[in-house]
């Protein structure tokens, strides 16, 4: 935990908060920070700063944070994903808060398995702790949005082009396509699909073409998904700056 994130209602009106539960056992055990020291402490979707600890236990701490700067800037690439297993979209929501991702859609393909739509991990609360954890990762404050579209083709027939105005589409395709260097940067955003760990069929990959989507390949090596979704969006906020 690299920033303590506080919910809004957390703020007392003297001008401090307190913690419990996991927050809390971190601050004593993992910090290990006493009474006077100062932690990294931030607002969900406002400011951060420092954060005097006024009384620290495992069970409880109270602070007082002075919130005097604005959260970073958010990363120029929205996320199109596959639905992934769930024990592995845990870590890609938690690594696409912390790397500053705004906007993810987590979409269905022929290759995603339909039990995963009845998982608990897609319950609002629990996307919302895994990105909670991930900010606190990353030292930010602004929750992503996360959409869930269950079927492809009505989203990408209906939605798709509202969602993804980025002057930039990029489809990561396991082969047969060019690196990334060598395609020309058309702006300063960019929206990125990733397909499910088998790829998506060659008519998802089809439509999202015909949609502006172009096809870039990362390397040889296949990635499984939560390594590929950090990896994609580092080279392209790399390929980005390139421009």
């Amino acid at each position: 935990m690299n920033l303590v994130l506080l919910e809004p209602g957390e703020l007392r009106a003297d001008g401090t908060a307190r913690l419990e539960g996991r927050r809390a056992a971190h601050v004593a055990e993992v910090l290990r920070a006493g009474p006077g020291e100062r932690i990294q402490a931030g607002v969900v979707g406002g400011r951060m700063g420092e954060a005097e600890l006024l009384a620290v236990s495992p069970a409880e701490v109270t602070l007082r944070p002075a919130l005097d700067r604005e959260p970073p800037p958010a990363a120029p690439v929205s996320l199109l994903l596959a639905l992934p297993r769930p024990k592995i979209l845990r870590k890609v929501l938690q690594a696409a808060a912390s790397m500053g991702v705004k906007r993810l859609v987590l979409l269905g393909s022929y290759r995603v398995e339909k039990s995963y739509w009845a998982s608990p991990h897609l319950a609002a609360d629990a996307i919302r702790g895994e990105l909670l954890l991930g900010l606190e990762q990353g030292r930010d404050t602004v929750l992503p949005e996360v959409q869930l579209r269950r079927f492809f083709k009505p989203f990408v027939e209906d939605e798709l082009a509202a969602t993804f105005a980025e002057p930039a589409r990029l489809l990561a395709h396991p082969a047969g396509a060019p690196p990334l260097d060598e395609i020309p940067v058309p702006g300063a955003r960019a929206a990125l699909a990733i397909g499910p760990e088998g790829g998506w069929t060659p008519y998802e990959a089809a439509e999202l073409e015909r949609r502006g989507f172009t096809p870039f390949s990362l390397g040889p090596r296949v990635l499984r998904v939560d390594a590929a979704v950090p990896y994609a969006v580092g080279q392209v906020e790399l390929w980005l700056r390139g421009r």
